[in-house]
């Protein structure tokens, strides 16, 4: 098929929604799909089948989104049209502008179109201070809601839970449930810790360093941790809180380290790492959590109503109460004194990955796509 790609949205691969596209684009691309990917990324340049526009100016809200580390595309009619006009169907990644004029050229020209929901109202509204504030995220939810996801073929969820979310607002989608999946790179192959970490408790958390991730909550568990002094905390990822992290860390005196490391180095550290501890209050899937329990590690996880991540939770005892991190110190202190127990559950989350597996979730992804580009095709 031939498959026109609409990205608001790109740019490196140090977030799990560019990740997902890079390994859908990469996937489709490896069996013999034809696709052309629309972008702001100059880098992708003189890649064979991306086309670049320009940056779109938001004026004062343009220092917010750059300290996010995103930048969002513009419009050009003439570039969407040309990718458009021949191709069999076109995926939206984000609800954003780019999107919203891919879509209502597609719709001219008579094309079927998906989109997928990588965006939670309150990934939008965190940024504003206003993630807190119901109104703004319904407000959000029925933008998105009105310009993209009403008016296309179908509905790519990673989760049940977010698909969930969605249609308690709106009711009923053509939706398809299929997680952005695993690589297979991530797979128990334990190793030696560094020497400078023989004697400590490895407590490993993955994701960008935002507002919503609320590594602040991990830090401060593991500063009332009765092993606050065993405890070595290793946050992998980058983003705009690695400051006032910083700050943070070194002020409750914890042993800690803020990196971001290569997708080889990364399972290294996940592979000597004791335990994994997932803070966010706001998920629509983790793959970084499923990265990291495809290792084996065990993982504790916030009962935040706004994460999808609390469903991959074994039991209570892998949970943790949201924001709480006198009760996070508490099951971290659990799993430092159960070491046989954190073995045995190593085994259970091991068995939970399989449906994770990303040449299989990519697979999905493409019958998707045929199923509604037929479906198009003959009139369903």
């Amino acid at each position: 098929m031939k498959i026109t790609f609409i990205c608001d949205v790109l740019g490196q691969e140090n977030n799990g929604t560019t990740i997902a596209a890079m390994n859908l684009i990469r996937s489709l691309k490896e069996k013999g799909h034809d696709l052309k990917v629309v972008c702001m990324d100059k880098d992708k340049e003189n890649l064979e089948g991306f086309y670049i526009v320009p940056e779109m100016n938001l004026l004062f809200l343009n220092p917010i989104i750059h300290r996010n580390g995103v930048s969002l595309a513009r419009t050009d009619k003439k570039i969407l049209y040309d990718v458009i006009k021949d191709c069999d169907i076109v995926h939206l990644l984000l609800p954003f502008p780019l999107s919203i004029s891919a879509l209502k050229i597609a719709r001219e020209m008579h094309k079927p179109v998906t989109a997928s929901f990588h965006c939670q109202a309150e990934n939008f509204t965190v940024h504003l201070w206003l993630d807190r504030q119901e109104w703004a995220n319904n407000f959000v939810y029925k933008f998105f809601y009105k310009h993209v996801y009403s008016k296309v073929d179908a509905i790519h969820y990673p989760t049940n839970f977010i698909r969930g979310v969605f249609e308690e607002h709106f009711g009923p989608t053509n939706g398809y449930v299929i997680s952005n999946g695993v690589n297979d790179i991530y797979r128990r192959n334990r190793v030696d810790k560094p020497e400078h970490l023989k004697d400590k408790f490895v407590v490993l958390s993955i994701g960008r360093l935002c507002g919503e991730k609320k590594h602040d909550i991990l830090m401060k568990g593991i500063a009332n941790s009765k092993y606050k002094d065993k405890i070595h905390l290793i946050i992998a990822g980058k983003g705009p809180n690695y400051k006032s992290l910083d700050k943070l860390g070194k002020k409750l005196g914890i042993s800690f380290e803020m990196n971001f490391y290569s997708r080889k180095d990364l399972v290294n550290v996940i592979n000597y790492a004791d335990l994994y501890c997932h803070s966010a209050e706001v998920e629509i899937e983790a793959i970084s959590c499923i990265e990291a329990i495809s290792c084996g590690l065990v993982a504790v996880i916030a009962d935040s109503k706004k994460s999808a991540t609390r469903a991959f939770a074994l039991d209570e005892k892998c949970l943790f109460k949201n924001l709480d991190f006198l009760d996070l110190a508490k099951k971290l202190d659990y799993w430092i004194e159960h070491d046989k127990e954190r073995e045995e559950y190593s085994e259970k989350y091991l068995q939970t990955a399989f449906s994770f597996d990303q040449s299989y979730c990519m697979d999905q992804m493409e019958k998707m796509l045929i199923e509604v580009y037929e479906g198009h095709r003959h009139g369903a």
